[in-house]
């Protein structure tokens, strides 16, 4: 398993991609609508690794009312897996809780899914299937 992406909510994705900039670079690519998840998102290369900006697309987003409760800041860990659905299985197998049953469309063309952060000692964990 590797490490895919770093996942920071923010409330304004433009601006956190200017404030970013200098430390990272610019993105990979233009910011892509995620509709599966209601948010607007920004990838940029760190070698191997991504850091992914996340901003809600609409007020009913998870990644809104994340930012009410806590503010901009760290939001999850992506890990590359080579199937979502076994992954997702595995933490129900051990007696965990998902966010998602099954896999779903995510940024980049790839297929996602959720762990609830209880799994994983409070940490929002995203299984994502590599290219």
């Amino acid at each position: 398993m590797q490490l895919d992406h770093v996942g920071v909510a923010v409330p304004d994705l433009r601006a956190a991609i200017e404030r970013w900039r200098p430390l990272i670079g610019p993105p990979d690519s233009e910011p892509e609508l995620v509709a599966s998840n209601r948010v607007r998102v920004a990838f940029v290369s760190l070698g191997e690794t991504h850091l992914e900006l996340v901003e809600p697309a609409d007020a009913s987003s998870p990644v809104a009312r994340f930012l009410a409760d806590r503010g901009p800041g760290l939001h999850h860990l992506a890990f590359r897996v080579p199937s979502v659905d076994a992954a997702l299985a595995e933490v129900r197998r051990r007696g965990d809780r998902v966010v998602d049953e099954h896999s779903r469309a995510g940024a980049r063309g790839r297929r996602v899914g959720f762990a609830h952060p209880s799994a994983f000692g409070g940490v929002l964990v995203e299984f994502v299937e590599g290219p």
